[in-house]
């Protein structure tokens, strides 16, 4: 295998320097790396040159969050294609939702979508189990079993509904807390948001939709973060979307409660104000909430009340969502814009620099799902887990460029900052000048 030595990147945002890769792992960091052999053909230790031209290098992300689809709707999504479409953005893991058909409820369903993760290469994927069985609330799921398989299911999610049970809830804590592992919750309190469309608020009695509450999310949150300090087990909290949220999470971290959380791209960026075009690529859930929420949630992310940012990338086909508001599905596919939506949100405005994004978007998540060999140190001896993204770049979003499956992005036309140019997964180059491998 060929070397590969990145020269004059801003590592973490700092002052240019280069990196060498040597097969998997980086052999070195520092100013003016040797790059004897560059060009020279048919030696093991060919090195091959990319100039970074001052395009900030930050490990590997990773997204706690993603929906893959697969099995059962590979109309929307595959592995294959989620993949390629979190190498695009920058990623090399990403955690798969358990809300497939079969569900990933057993050891032998979160056995296959990791082993299709393995087949294509194109980033890791660590499948989260079910918490109750087919996601019905009803009865815990095989959590050990999927612990204990192949895959070394470590987080465990009904998302897309809520665990809403307080007495499974606890169960599934105090199961999880054996084996170090955590319990993701999808916060929304059923009974208050049936026959919701959106944000409850001024636009939703404008628009006459049904609307959706803070407080259905905050009360699941205030229960659950109890819960994890009667039982002394980790709870993280999904797409948090309110200002009542981050002040509940705040006290919760201030009593020392194990709780993590983690907010969404589009949550930082859109309001309700959008769903007024009545166009169904800004149905969501949670809903896109008010400014008052989006300036929180940038504040939390900053000051590390909210611990990273995730996806919750959600790929619809186009009948789904070209359709009456009302029966749209929701969801926003987001892997290939996340990056470029938290340089507008957080770096461009100064709240926080490259080296926190590193932490929000690659460190803590892989920390928190205990995924190896990512979110580690960009330095001699780790993991080539890497990305280059071009901080000076400014475009509009084109869908049509997508790898995705879907189409359904809430930023069409809409200009955003900052591109990534280059990914590699344990030293094989995944994504280069923007294009697939």
């Amino acid at each position: 295998m060929s070397k590969i030595l990145i020269r004059g990147a801003k590592v973490l945002g700092g002052e240019p320097q280069d990196v060498l890769i040597d097969g998997e792992v980086i052999d070195a960091v520092g100013t003016g790396l040797s790059d004897d052999g560059a060009g020279r053909a048919g030696g093991a230790q060919d090195v091959i040159c990319v100039e970074a031209d001052g395009k900030v290098l930050l490990p590997g992300l990773v997204d706690l969050h993603t929906h893959l689809r697969e099995p059962g709707r590979e109309d929307s999504e595959t592995v294959l294609t989620g993949t390629r479409a979190a190498a695009s953005g920058g990623y090399t893991a990403v955690f798969a939702m358990a809300n497939t058909f079969p569900v990933a409820d057993t050891a032998g369903v979160v056995e296959q979508v990791y082993r299709l993760g393995q087949e294509h290469g194109y980033c890791d994927v660590q499948p989260i189990g079910a918490v109750t069985v087919g996601l019905e609330g009803k009865k815990l799921a095989e959590l050990g079993a999927m612990h204990e398989s192949a895959a070394g299911v470590t987080v465990f999610s009904d998302d897309g509904k809520c665990v809403d049970d307080a007495v499974i809830m606890r169960r599934a804590l105090e199961y999880v807390k054996a084996f170090g592992g955590v319990v993701a919750q999808h916060a929304q309190e059923p009974r208050l948001t049936e026959g919701a469309q959106m944000n409850e608020g001024v636009v939703s009695a404008e628009l006459g939709l049904g609307g959706w509450p803070a407080v259905a999310e905050e009360s699941i949150i205030a229960r659950d973060v109890l819960l994890a300090e009667h039982v002394g087990s980790r709870v993280h909290i999904c797409h948090l979307s309110t200002a009542g949220s981050v002040e509940i999470v705040r006290w919760a971290k201030s009593r020392g409660i194990d709780v993590t959380a983690e907010v969404t791209p589009h949550h930082l960026l859109l309001t309700d104000e959008l769903v007024r075009t009545y166009n169904p690529v800004f149905k969501v859930n949670p809903p896109l909430r008010t400014e008052r929420d989006v300036l929180a949630l940038r504040e939390a992310l900053a000051d590390g009340t909210i611990d990273i940012v995730a996806t919750d990338h959600a790929p619809h086909p186009h009948e789904d969502k070209d359709c009456e508001w009302a029966a749209a599905a929701m969801g926003m596919v987001g892997l290939e814009t996340a990056l470029s939506v938290v340089q507008e949100t957080m770096v461009d405005t100064g709240l926080l620099d490259w080296a926190g994004v590193a932490d929000r978007m690659s460190f803590t998540p892989a920390r928190i799902g205990r995924a190896k060999g990512h979110g580690r140190p960009v330095s001699a001896g780790e993991p080539a887990n890497i990305m280059l993204v071009d901080t000076a770049y400014r475009g509009a979003v084109d869908p049509a460029v997508f790898a995705s499956r879907s189409r359904n992005t809430p930023y069409l036309g809409r200009e955003l900052p900052g591109r990534v140019t280059h990914t590699w997964l344990r030293g094989k180059a995944t994504l280069v000048d923007g294009k697939l491998t």
